[in-house]
C-alpha cells in the first residue's frame, strides 16, 4: 500500500428524524449544494410514502424501503490473463445502502410528470410494497451474479 487508509467521515443526524439514513439520502438528493432543497424534498416524500402507506412511522417506512432494494450481490470485473471476468461478490451493508438509495434516487430523476418529492415518494412507496423499477434493478444484479457463479473463485 503507498497511502495510509483514509478514515471515513461519520454522516451527522439529520434535524428531524435524528436519522444517519435520512441524512444520507438528502446529501444524494442534493444537486449543486441546495441543501435546503433536498430536504424539503425527502421529507415531503417520507410524508407523502407514509400516509399513502397508512404508516405513521416514517423512518421505518424508509428503512424497509431501503431493505427491499439493497442488493446482496454484484458483479465486478476482473482482469485475469488477458480476459475480463464478471465476478460475484458479496456487498457489504454500507456499500448495499448506498446503492440503494443511489438506485432510488436515480430512477426517481427519470420519472416524469410530478414534482421530485412525489416521484421520490412513488419510488418509496413502491420499494417498501416490494416491487418497481429499483426491485427489478436489485433482481437483475443478482442474476447476474448468479450466472457468473463459475468465476467465483477469482474473488480474492
Amino acid at each position: 500500500m503507498r497511502r495510509r487508509r483514509i478514515a471515513k467521515r461519520e454522516t451527522p443526524l439529520d434535524a428531524v428524524y435524528n436519522s444517519k439514513l435520512v441524512q444520507r439520502f438528502i446529501n444524494m438528493i442534493m444537486w449543486k449544494g441546495k441543501k435546503s432543497i433536498a430536504e424539503k424534498i425527502v421529507y415531503s416524500a417520507l410524508d407523502v410514502a407514509s400516509q399513502h402507506l397508512d404508516k405513521s412511522n416514517r423512518l421505518e417506512v424508509l428503512q424497509k424501503a431501503v431493505d427491499n432494494v439493497r442488493p446482496l450481490l454484484e458483479v465486478k470485473p476482473r482482469r485475469v490473463g488477458g480476459a475480463t471476468y464478471q465476478v460475484p461478490m458479496e456487498v457489504k451493508q454500507e456499500r448495499g445502502v448506498t446503492i440503494a438509495l443511489r438506485w432510488m434516487r436515480d430512477l426517481a430523476r427519470k420519472k416524469k410528470g410530478k414534482s421530485m418529492g412525489g416521484r421520490l415518494a412513488d419510488e418509496i412507496i413502491d420499494a417498501y410494497k416490494g416491487q418497481g423499477a429499483a426491485i427489478k434493478k436489485r433482481e437483475e444484479t443478482h442474476k447476474m451474479a448468479e450466472a457468473n457463479k463459475a468465476f467465483a473463485h477469482f474473488r480474492w
